[in-house]
């Protein structure tokens, strides 16, 4: 069964939002996605996780798809994890006999360690798939103060997301993908980033996946955020040949099934 509404964020902008829940559930999963995209490329993997008895939440981030806010543009580095953090609570208040854990890529695997680090002990587990938690290709930081935050700058990830030439050729024709985004979304998440270097003390059972040929989001990003944190439940993946998207990738079904059984051996 699948339902749509609106879940007021922290400041009430509407997120909109995406339940699919199967007959049987097992535990609750919060999906946040990436930078210019939206929710609705995520159905596979919604399918693959609701075919195991998981219910999932995803939603569109702020900005994006068909939620409220300024267009691809956050005036604080807390606006994404928050807005993160209240699908959250809207999926513990739903669910509250059930463990949630929570997936998130690219600028979502940002937005879900900062979550982790700024709000302990909320869920039970978070994967992070192609995470920039560290920025090494200074895609973000290089954008700097002295940019007007309102500035328009081209989304040109539209070939670095996959391997696929028809999951590309997808991105780059779907209108609720983002066009651009703004310097002040660059700025805030290159804040955040920072923040998130500077305080190390994510502390969740957590799995970092990346793609060995991601050229968007470099994999060393991960490898430094799994090195310095505290967690002693914590695993890493580097998949050989793979870009960015690893969920749309050749070896999606393999990436899949090792998210399920992450979280399986954990319920």
């Amino acid at each position: 069964m699948q339902k749509n509404l609106n879940v007021k964020s922290f400041d009430g902008v509407e997120l909109n939002t995406t339940i699919d829940t199967p007959s049987d559930v097992k535990a609750v999963i919060v999906i946040v996605h990436g930078l210019c995209e939206h929710q609705g490329r995520y159905e596979r993997l919604v399918k693959k996780l609701t075919d195991h008895r998981y219910k999932v939440y995803r939603f569109d981030q702020r900005g994006h798809g068909k939620s409220g806010g300024e267009r691809y543009f956050y005036s604080t580095k807390d606006e994404i994890i928050d807005d993160c953090n209240a699908i959250v609570d809207f999926a513990k208040s739903e669910n509250p006999n059930h463990k949630i854990y929570v997936i998130g890529h690219s600028m979502g695997g940002f937005a879900v360690a900062a979550f982790g680090t700024k709000y302990p002990d909320k869920v039970d587990g978070i994967v992070i798939s192609g995470g920039l938690t560290r920025d090494n290709n200074q895609m973000l930081s290089q954008v700097g103060p002295e940019i007007p935050p309102e500035t328009q700058i081209p989304n040109e990830l539209g070939d670095g997301v996959c391997s696929n030439p028809d999951v590309v050729s997808a991105y780059v024709a779907d209108p609720l993908n983002g066009k651009f985004f703004t310097a002040g979304l660059a700025q805030q998440i290159a804040a955040g980033i920072q923040w998130l270097t500077e305080n190390p003390t994510f502390n969740y059972p957590v799995l970092l996946i990346h793609g060995e040929r991601d050229a968007l989001v470099n994999p060393q990003d991960s490898r430094d955020f799994f090195a310095q944190i505290p967690s002693t439940d914590r695993q890493i993946k580097i998949y050989g040949g793979a870009c960015h998207e690893v969920f749309n990738e050749y070896i999606q079904d393999e990436v899949m099934s090792d998210v399920i059984h992450w979280i399986d051996y954990r319920l």
